[in-house]
């Protein structure tokens, strides 16, 4: 019961964390990015990927230990692999945003100019991911009133 109700709220909290991380990455990365806007960048980008690992982690520890419903009810849920197809959808867009401020981190550290033109098109794809965070909340309160099934 205890497992339960800490996984479930850990779950949560990545949400909050992950949904303002994504904001406010996207707010920082629209407007010009000079050596503390990049700082800020990184800040959020931190606080996006440490939610993605904990909601990510928490999901897949409540889905195989079966704390909340069993592992065939999501399976035959289709409200949950719709639920799934968004999450994939998120991961697949922060490929190039992650890729793009790994390489910014090194050129930083090693003291190099950091070309910042295409930070408008990360902002635009961190308020997609953005959305689809909202759309992975209405996928799994329907979830939790059995919709799906």
């Amino acid at each position: 019961m205890l497992l339960r109700w800490i996984l479930a709220a850990l779950h949560l909290v990545a949400l909050g964390v992950g949904a303002g991380a994504v904001a406010n990455r996207s707010r920082v990365l629209a407007a010009p990015l000079d050596a503390a806007g990049l700082k800020r960048v990184f800040h959020a980008d931190n606080a996006w990927g440490v939610a993605g690992v904990l909601w990510i982690g928490t999901g897949l520890w409540r889905l195989l230990a079966q704390t909340e419903k069993s592992t065939a009810y999501y399976l035959g849920n289709h409200v949950f692999w719709t639920k799934m197809g968004i999450l994939a959808l998120l991961i697949a867009l922060e490929m190039w945003p992650m890729m793009t401020l790994v390489r910014w981190r090194m050129q930083v550290q090693r003291g190099e100019a950091v070309d910042t033109s295409r930070a408008p098109l990360l902002a635009r794809i961190s308020r997609i991911q953005l959305a689809l965070v909202v759309a992975m909340v209405f996928a799994a309160t329907a979830m939790a009133r059995g919709m799906g099934s």
